[in-house]
This record gives C-alpha cells, sequence and structure tokens, in this order.
C-alpha cells in the first residue's frame, strides 16, 4: 500500500508538471512540429515595350518534382493508382517509379533507385528528380494520387522573348530565399513594382509531411506584381544594335554604344550596346549588370563645343556671323597652346564656320571671353557631372571638377570637350536639350506602370528645365545644320535624303590600358528632322582602326539608325530647305 501510494503521488506529481507547468510550452512545440508553412511566391511583372503588346521579359510556371524517399518506403498501392486499368504491381520505391516513369519520361527501374536512399545514407525527405517541369506535367503527376510522397513545387521561371535585343537594359535574376529578386538592369531597377508580395499557407501535416484534410489552414495570397511599360521601341532598339554591331566590325573598334532619344519627352527609345549578352543565358548575363551607355565615362571631344557654342550666344559674346582670324595653333595666355586635328593655314571663320569645321583653336579664342564659372555653370546646367535620372544601375555622373580645381589646361580644354569625362546618354541628353527649344527634359525609360487590373499610370515626366534661350536653341541648332550640309562640314555622311540633319562629330582622347590618352573615342551626336525635331541620335565608337575621326566611323552608323527610327514613326520628311549660314569671310 506504501509504494503504491508512493507512485501514486509521482504519478499525480507529473501530471500536474506535465500538464500545469510544463503542458503550455509542450503544446506550442507539439503545434509547431505539425504546422507546415509554405511560402507562395507573387508572379512577377512582365516588362514590355512602349506599345504594352511587346513583352520584353517575362514569368512562366515551371515546377520542381521531389520525392520523399522516408515516406515511399512505406507506400502501398490502391485502386486510385492503377495502370490500365490495373493497380500498379509492387510497392515501395518499385511502385512509385512504374506509376511517375512514364510522365516524367524516365526509365521505371532507373527511377525507382533514385527513389530510395543511397547505402550508408539517411532518406533524403526532398529528393529532387526533376526541374523545369511544364504545367502539363506537373497536373498529370497530381493525377496519379501520390501527394503525400512525391510533391510538385512552383518555381517561376524568367524568359526573355526578345533574346539579346535589349539584353544590355534588362538585366538578370538571382534567387534570395526562394524568392527571384532583380541582378541587373531593368530586373534590378524596378525590383520593388515587379517583384509583388509573396503570400504563403500555413497548414497541419500528418507525419509523412502531407495536408490533413479538413485540419486548420492559415492561408494568405500572394499580390502580383505590376507590369512595367518601358519607353523602349523594339524594333529601333533591334535597329541600333545591329548597325552597332556593323559599324564595330567595319571600324575595327573595341566596343561601340548608342542611344535615341524622343527629343520632346526625353524618353529613350533605343539604348544599345555592342556584344550586347542573351539574358537568357546565364552564363553571359552577368556582363548586363550596367549598360555601357550609363556606366562608362570619357571625354565628350568635339561633341561637347555645342555647350561653348550655346554660352556664346546665349551671353551675347558672337552671333554665327562673327568673323575670327584662326590659326592652326593657338597660345592662350597663360601659356597652353592648343592645336587643331589638321594643319592649316590661318583661316578666315565665321562662328558657324568654327563648329562646322570643328576647330579647337577657333573654339578657345571664342569660348575663353566666357568667364570661367560661367562655364562651369553651363556645363552643370546641361546635365554635367551629375545622374542623368534614367535610374539603370551602374551610372556613373561623370567627372566635372569645381572651376577652383581646374589647372591652366583645363580651364581651356573644357571648351572643346576635353579635360571632363560624361557618359553617352549626358551628352545625348545635351543634344536633345538643343533640339527642345533649350529645355532639358530627364531622360526616362519608364511609360508607366500596369496593375493587376490592367490599370495603367503614366509616369509623370514633368515641364522640364530650361537651359539655354529658346532663340540660342535654335541658333545652335542651325549651326550644327553645316556640319553635315555645310561646304566645309565633317559630318556630311550623316545625311538622310529627304530630312534635315543637324550634328555634331567628335573625336576625343580618352585614357588607354596605360591610364595615358592614348585611347580615341569617336562619336556623331545629331538630330533630326532639324526643322521640327523628333530624335536625338548618337553613336560612340572605343578605339577605331579604320579611322579616328566620327565623321567617317560613327556618322554613317547614325544615319541609318535615325533613317530607321523616322520611318517607324512616321515623321514627314522637312518642308523647308536648310538655308546655309556664311562659314568664311
Amino acid at each position: 500500500m506504501v509504494v503504491a501510494a508512493v507512485a501514486m503521488v509521482l504519478i499525480a506529481a507529473r501530471l500536474i508538471y506535465v500538464q500545469g507547468v510544463a503542458g503550455p510550452a509542450l503544446a506550442e512545440r507539439a503545434l509547431d512540429e505539425r504546422m507546415r508553412t509554405e511560402v507562395q511566391a507573387a508572379h512577377r511583372g512582365d516588362i514590355t515595350d512602349a506599345s504594352g503588346d511587346v513583352v520584353l521579359a517575362t514569368s512562366v510556371d515551371r515546377y520542381t518534382i521531389a520525392a520523399d524517399q522516408l515516406a515511399i518506403e512505406n507506400f502501398v498501392p490502391d485502386s486510385r493508382h492503377e495502370i490500365d486499368g490495373e493497380v500498379v504491381e509492387g510497392k515501395g520505391a518499385v511502385a512509385v517509379a512504374r506509376l511517375l516513369a512514364p510522365v516524367l519520361g524516365r526509365d521505371a527501374p532507373e527511377l525507382a533507385a533514385e527513389l530510395v536512399p543511397a547505402v550508408g545514407t539517411d532518406p533524403d525527405r526532398n529528393h529532387v528528380l526533376a526541374k523545369d517541369v511544364v504545367p502539363e506535367v506537373q497536373r498529370a503527376i497530381l493525377d496519379l494520387s501520390l501527394s503525400a510522397y512525391v510533391s510538385t513545387t512552383l518555381e517561376s521561371e524568367r524568359v526573355y522573348p526578345a533574346k539579346t535585343t535589349a539584353g544590355n537594359i534588362l538585366g538578370f535574376l538571382g534567387d534570395e530565399d526562394g524568392v527571384q529578386v532583380g541582378r541587373g538592369g531593368a530586373e534590378l531597377m524596378f525590383d520593388d513594382v515587379l517583384s509583388g508580395t509573396s503570400g504563403y499557407v500555413t497548414y497541419d501535416s500528418a507525419r509523412g509531411g502531407q495536408q490533413i484534410p479538413g485540419a486548420s489552414e492559415e492561408r494568405v495570397e500572394p499580390v502580383p506584381g505590376d507590369d512595367v511599360r518601358t519607353t523602349l521601341d523594339l524594333d529601333v532598339q533591334w535597329k541600333a544594335q545591329d548597325e552597332l554591331e556593323k559599324a564595330v566590325q567595319d571600324s575595327g573598334a573595341e566596343y561601340g554604344m548608342a542611344v535615341v532619344q524622343d527629343v520632346r519627352t526625353g524618353d529613350v527609345v533605343a539604348l544599345a550596346d555592342s556584344g550586347t549578352p542573351d539574358p537568357n543565358d546565364r552564363s553571359s548575363a552577368a556582363v548586363a549588370n550596367s549598360s555601357r551607355v550609363v556606366s562608362n565615362i570619357f571625354d565628350p571631344g568635339s561633341t561637347g563645343k555645342v555647350i561653348t557654342m550655346a554660352a556664346i550666344l546665349d551671353l551675347g559674346i558672337a552671333t554665327p556671323t562673327s568673323e575670327y582670324e584662326v590659326p592652326y595653333s593657338y597660345t592662350t595666355p597663360n601659356g597652353q597652346t592648343f592645336s587643331d586635328s589638321h594643319e592649316h593655314p590661318v583661316q578666315k571663320l565665321t562662328l558657324a564656320g568654327i563648329l562646322t569645321t570643328s576647330s579647337n583653336t577657333g573654339t578657345v579664342i571664342v569660348g575663353q571671353e566666357i568667364p570661367k564659372q560661367v562655364r562651369y555653370d553651363y556645363l552643370s546646367k546641361f546635365g554635367f557631372g551629375s545622374s542623368t535620372g534614367l535610374g539603370l544601375p551602374g551610372e556613373s555622373a561623370g567627372i566635372l571638377r569645381d572651376p577652383d580645381d581646374w589647372d591652366g589646361s583645363t580651364e581651356y580644354a573644357v571648351l572643346f570637350g576635353q579635360g571632363l569625362a560624361v557618359n553617352a546618354m549626358q551628352i545625348t541628353s545635351v543634344f536633345s536639350t538643343i533640339a527642345n527649344g533649350g529645355v532639358r527634359m530627364e531622360p526616362n525609360l519608364v511609360e508607366g506602370t500596369v496593375d493587376a487590373d490592367d490599370v495603367f499610370l503614366a509616369t509623370d515626366r514633368g515641364e522640364g528645365t530650361r537651359v539655354i534661350d529658346e532663340e540660342t536653341a535654335d541658333t545652335v541648332l542651325h549651326m550644327m545644320e553645316g556640319v553635315t550640309s555645310g561646304e566645309e562640314g565633317t559630318g556630311k555622311k550623316a545625311t538622310i535624303p529627304g530630312y534635315r540633319v543637324a550634328g555634331k562629330t567628335g573625336t576625343a582622347q580618352v585614357p588607354g590600358p596605360n591610364g595615358e590618352l592614348t585611347g580615341i573615342m569617336a562619336s556623331f551626336v545629331g538630330v533630326a528632322p532639324a526643322d521640327d525635331p523628333r530624335y536625338a541620335v548618337s553613336v560612340f565608337l572605343k578605339d577605331p582602326s579604320s579611322s579616328i575621326f566620327g565623321g567617317d566611323v560613327a556618322a554613317p552608323a547614325f544615319r541609318d539608325i535615325m533613317a530607321f527610327a523616322l520611318e517607324q514613326a512616321d515623321v514627314p520628311p522637312s518642308e523647308t530647305p536648310y538655308e546655309p549660314l556664311p562659314e568664311t569671310w
């Protein structure tokens, strides 16, 4: 009786401890062990061109098929598991393999061997059998009634239908805790908009891990991401890339860049790099983290002279017909000597003629009358030294030092596009600003977003910022027409039949592999139609071997890209003829 009494006391004490003291913790532990939570990734939004109809990046449903090797050991088929009207023979891995192999297109004995643990190892509760399985196959697997033994997990796959076209802009995705996130380009730039919000389902599970029918369940549905409608025209983007590749090959250049921008809105219609990778190929997509158009910086060279001309006219220092004697070589008051690209006797040039012939010495002779701080102010107002606002990852704002830090050479070199550094988008934006009557529209790559209810929200482009007087802008544009149409113009290869073209050639010294100015960036940037501007197009070629002059190697590519863009947009030919400005006196 004493022993029984002691035993009863101990049992009672244990019951009191289990239920009164440890009970809540044990109950919580039991709940944690039987409750499972599965994250349900949100459908990632699409990236489209400006029309919204052409998909540049989209997500398709794909599944990962995995087996629970521990649960499969106890599988016994029943009336739900039939082949040709008969319950499948065998049990365990053999029976599961006979059911599953035809659906996966596998050999049954080979699959059966994969469904059992390797010798000397523990059972794998999530042994992957197949990846990237299409929805039709996933549904066929569900029909086999093997959910307690074989799982099908949704793994969204990102595809890029245009392949290399716009691959330099789109970027690619990476995996973060089972969710796809942007790792470069537009995928990273718009990640918050595209990704949406993941959902989840939490449920009571049986010992094998399967959901218990009728048991408690908590479900939060995922919220799909919005679609992003870019400003790109896929056809123009393709043309820009194609012509750029040809120009690189024909000139022997290291690489090339091209931009097509709508001068009225700042919208980027095309943004091209040579050697653009296919973002579907993850082995090469890493190089598409950014575009050279925004990441690579260089001295703009003679294309930067249009800013000097704009400042000269805006300040009233000279007019297009002002006359100057321009030597081959000129020494400034502080002893700095600058020369033109070709040796020549003293020329009698107008201001328009200085721009047309792309004279460095002439630009310095006139431009030195601009106060040093004012030179900086105009460069800054046109966007040099600051972000373009485009938003692509990896952008460099370039280099525009404070005028107090300019040495004796730089204070004059900036007048003809040396001694500072810009990216291709920044210099293209300068020409768009001049073509837009002196109002700078921030470069833009987003037309707007489209939510799950198909509601379109347009991007607010703003009213722009006035940089120079409208009359000044029109005059500079008129002067730039002489570059393509004037008697001494350096960009005659940029002309387009039926359209007036204004532009500027460039040949800039850039750092070579040794860090010294041994490299060349040849360029042509232009606007058309000059009488009613629609597009600014730029072409840049790094270290061309056939010729270092932008008028020779970059202007033909500009011509073909611009002509295609105008045709695509049904822009009518120029109605008024070009009236030449006097270049000499």
